[in-house]
């Protein structure tokens, strides 16, 4: 396996919905395409640009926002800072303009209806989502370069090793959950306080604490944002918000007026299993309905998987006494370590592997930082990590109308869920009679991810995407 050091930043990015593979990726490749043409002192001399979508990019591209996310990222626009507001607004002007100002610097012609292909039969080798942008330069010379997004909102360009992306030499190498076990055993700490100290090679423990912090305020804003949010979702499936409503319904007429006193709100209903189990479905429910209506979330590791961590996360705070900021931090750093080992041992890309990379490995990573959270010791936190996605394998991905909505937005809530389920029977268990180890349940993962039949993996061309109507309602 490649020595691929990988940052709890890599894992948790702050982007724009709806998907961090179809979506974030191609934005970050168009970003870095015009890095590349400024690297090569060219921007200037470009005369047209045309952008090719392969694979799945092609196939849900439009539901996804690829096309959308292609033109922002050409224009210079950056996901983590872009006003979500204003996306219909930039893309009108394009369209009816048929212009773009590469980089926000320069004016080519460009013409999204014909500039933008979907080769929905062609499919690259080294990844089904892949795109290649071509320029013509004023010399009549041509370049082409092409991306691959590989899933969580990391992008490849061809030829280039995974491996090229990071050079820092960290103090505990780690690929597999054997390697995390084995820097706890030898150093007796915690898998946080291994991670942490591996992300003190990038930066100042400061600035990753902060850095955190910032994560988790997207995270709450989000939540709060979709809590307080009803409607229809944007794609033409009218499927209904319902993250609004049922926030009103467990609240009835409580008074509150941002979202610490909304969470202190809740924590006085008690701790009644159907109440906190209504209140998890609806923070999972609310970071999706915002993701899938173009909204800003976290990538936990994926935008379609964004809702598990904090759903979990909150869970933890809200009703196990996790408020602190330093409580937090600890559970972040773990769920990303555990992010980290299935994308290096296996995929987070539900292109490549199903919805199993996706709401499965954020089940795993939630489950492993929850339980640790709740005094868990490192191995019943990899045991815990284990269970969760030992009970996702096999998950498809068959968005109907290559929408992230259906059946994507529930499945959140079934992710939290279990990994709650996986944190209790972890802390309840003997890890040593475990017959599973987390190591064994991501090579099968990845197995199963080869075996699995393409049209289940994220083209909607198999499965609910087939089989349910697309002027039906979910509900």
């Amino acid at each position: 396996m490649i020595y691929e050091p990988i940052s709890v930043f890599d894992i948790f990015k702050i982007g724009i919905g709806p998907s961090s593979s179809h979506t974030l990726g191609p934005w970050r490749a168009a970003q870095r395409f015009l890095q590349s043409l400024k690297s090569k002192d060219i921007l200037y001399d470009v005369t047209a640009i045309k952008v090719l979508l392969y694979g799945s990019l092609a196939k849900t591209g439009v539901g996804h926002g690829t096309d959308m996310a292609v033109q922002l990222g050409l224009s210079g626009d950056d996901p983590v800072t872009f006003d979500v507001h204003n996306i219909q607004a930039k893309l009108n002007d394009i369209g009816v303009m048929k212009k773009i100002l590469l980089a926000g610097m320069h004016e080519v012609d460009f013409d999204p209806r014909e500039d933008i292909e979907f080769l929905f039969a062609e499919t690259l080798p080294y990844h089904p989502n892949a795109l290649t942008f071509l320029v013509t330069l004023k010399n009549d010379d041509s370049i082409a370069e092409t991306y691959y997004s590989i899933g969580g909102g990391f992008v490849i360009k061809e030829e280039e090793q995974p491996a090229g992306l990071q050079t820092a030499q960290l103090p505990f190498p780690i690929n597999t959950a054997d390697d995390i076990l084995h820097w706890c055993i030898k150093t007796g700490l915690g898998i946080h306080e291994i991670v942490m100290e591996n992300e003190n090679a990038w930066r100042p423990e400061q600035q990753t604490r902060e850095h955190l912090l910032n994560i988790w305020k997207v995270m709450k804003e989000c939540v709060y944002r979709g809590c307080h949010t009803e409607g229809t979702l944007p794609g033409g499936l009218h499927v209904r918000r319902r993250a609004g409503g049922l926030n009103k319904k467990l609240l009835k007429d409580s008074a509150y007026t941002d979202f610490n006193s909304w969470g202190t709100t809740i924590q006085k209903g008690g701790n009644d299993f159907k109440y906190i189990l209504d209140w998890v479905s609806c923070f999972a429910l609310a970071v999706n309905e915002e993701n899938a209506s173009f909204g800003r979330v976290v990538t936990a590791p994926t935008n379609g998987a964004a809702g598990v961590i904090p759903a979990v996360l909150l869970y933890y705070v809200i009703f196990n006494d996790g408020k602190s900021e330093e409580k937090v931090i600890r559970f972040l750093l773990t769920a990303s370590e555990i992010g980290s080992i299935f994308k290096k041992g296996a995929t987070i890309s539900a292109a490549m592997g199903g919805c199993q990379a996706e709401i499965g490995v954020s089940s795993s990573m939630a489950a492993a930082a929850l339980t640790e959270a709740m005094g868990g010791t490192q191995r019943q936190a990899l045991m815990a990590a284990e269970i969760a996605m030992e009970h996702h394998l096999g998950m498809t991905c068959d968005p109907i109308g290559g929408l992230v909505q259906v059946p994507c937005i529930e499945r959140n809530t079934m992710g939290a869920i279990k990994a709650i389920t996986a944190s209790q029977l972890a802390l309840q268990s003997m890890p040593d009679y475990a017959k599973v180890s987390l190591d064994g349940v991501i090579k099968t993962m990845w197995d199963t991810a080869q075996d699995m039949n393409s049209k289940y993996k994220e083209t909607a061309d198999g499965g609910l995407a087939v089989n349910v109507p697309l002027s039906l309602p979910e509900c």
